[in-house]
């Protein structure tokens, strides 16, 4: 990469990898880079205590590197990184406060029977199925799947899209209870589109 250190430092924006939200703004110099680089964890150069610091060092919280890119200039760069926990020291996600979180529903709801899963409600129809364990998670998944294929052929389009969205709803139930991520899954679709 032809990075411009020739002013000593440069602007490096952390954007989460998977979200794509900004996480923070550091400095970077030469050796910053080459550290960040060489470890895979985001490495700057603190302006305040001139050294270098690794995001994460004293807290867990590392930025794990999966792309580098630098601007038309060649004086910014943007890391996109997959953070080990909140980024900013306040405990926020971000430093500006926002919260890492994907933007669809479907992540949203899985989010939500994670935490069901993690901290039961009393009467949640979630905890129900959890509780039921696999054997009852899986046969609610195959009844969903069938309840779509009759409404698909019967041609009942409105009743089919109530099913997708139960199967859908399952199917994140079933992901959960094998502690496996939607987005897991959609990088296997991803690896078949390519």
């Amino acid at each position: 990469m032809n990075i411009d250190f020739g002013k000593g430092l440069v602007p490096a924006i952390i954007q989460d990898e998977k979200t794509g939200k900004v996480l923070m703004l550091g400095y970077m110099n030469r050796e910053a880079y080459d550290k960040t680089v060489e470890s895979g964890k985001v490495t700057f150069f603190s302006r305040s205590r001139q050294k270098l610091w690794t995001k994460g060092e004293t807290s867990g919280n590392f930025l794990d590197v999966k792309a580098i890119l630098v601007d038309c200039d060649g004086d910014t760069l943007l890391v996109k990184a997959q953070p080990a926990g909140p980024t900013c020291h306040t405990g926020a996600d971000t430093c500006f406060n926002e919260a890492n979180t994907p933007s669809d529903f479907l992540h949203e709801l899985e989010r939500v029977i994670a935490d069901r899963k993690a901290n039961p409600k009393k009467n949640s129809y979630t905890n129900k199925l959890f509780d039921a364990g696999i054997q009852r998670i899986a046969q609610k998944v195959g009844e969903e799947a069938t309840e779509v294929v009759i409404d698909a052929v019967r041609g009942n389009v409105p009743r089919m899209k109530e099913e997708i969205a139960d199967l859908l709803y399952h199917l994140l139930v079933l992901l959960a209870d094998k502690d496996v991520l939607l987005d897991d899954v959609l990088e296997v679709l991803e690896k078949r589109h390519k």
